[in-house]
């Protein structure tokens, strides 16, 4: 793919080849390590190439839908790994990111040379502070798109990091809420009892931290081995107020009923 010049770097073209876009000879391939011929013909469908990976059309999906326009925005991005919501927050006019993931070496080189973007590897966001973000100054809005953690552990410090008015948006991931004893074969969530629960702890939660919870919706692009997965809106505004508008069960539902865009 990048030999063909489909895509600038071998780790956007793993990212299509796992979100399901890459066909070859009309067949679609679901490993990166799938061998091919030469004089194969290779296609990228769908518009997950607008970002260095999938993640991208997710926060896209949730600005749109939460109807949030971050032109000149200050962004924490926890969880940045590829870079598929840095990247998306950077096209909708953020002025700048700080890409935060434990992990090392996983940004897309794109973004790492971005003048916009700070890089935090190798750092726990359980304990970001002002300090470790080199700035005084309160962020405009924060998003999470963690695995192997449940959110909640990753809200606790936003609250003195953004402003007043500041806003999350975080990607629920049932798998990674619930107990071990609720997640089935291949780490999948396969009972809607069970996402309605996670997704009500949450809530209580969030409001518990001091966050109001102003939108939730059905994430458009499930996860690995077909995780359904829920974006959710908070406010960092005071007081802390409860959205009754906000139909748990409905949303679950919507989740369950909606096939994955191809």
């Amino acid at each position: 793919m990048v030999d063909q010049g489909l895509v600038p770097t071998r780790s956007k073209a793993q990212a299509l080849v796992m979100a399901g876009q890459v066909f070859v000879n009309g067949v679609k391939i679901t490993k990166a390590g799938t061998l091919v011929n030469g004089d194969a013909k290779i296609e990228v469908q769908g518009s997950a190439h607008r970002y260095v990976s999938r993640g991208g059309l997710k926060l896209e999906a949730g600005l749109k839908h939460f109807g949030l326009d971050p032109q000149g925005w200050r962004i924490i991005d926890i969880g940045a790994s590829t870079g598929g919501f840095t990247d998306c927050w950077l096209q909708h006019g953020a002025s700048h990111v700080w890409a935060v993931d434990v992990g090392y070496g996983q940004l897309d080189w794109k973004l790492r040379n971005d003048d916009r973007v700070t890089v935090l590897e190798k750092t726990n966001a359980r304990w970001l502070s002002a300090e470790m973000l080199g700035t005084r100054d309160l962020a405009d809005a924060a998003s999470i798109d963690a695995s192997f953690i449940s959110m909640e552990l990753l809200l606790s410090p936003l609250r003195t990091l953004l402003k007043e008015e500041g806003w999350v948006i975080g990607l629920v991931k049932p798998q990674f809420e619930a107990g071990p004893e609720h997640v089935g074969k291949h780490g999948v969530v396969r009972d809607r009892q069970v996402h309605v629960d996670v997704l009500r702890r949450f809530m209580a939660y969030a409001q518990k931290l001091g966050f109001s919870v102003m939108g939730l919706t059905p994430s458009p692009i499930r996860g690995p081995e077909g995780n359904i997965e829920f974006l959710s809106l908070l406010s960092n505004r005071q007081p802390v107020t409860t959205t009754h508008s906000i139909d748990i069960i409905q949303v679950v539902d919507q989740a369950w009923d909606r096939e994955e865009p191809h």
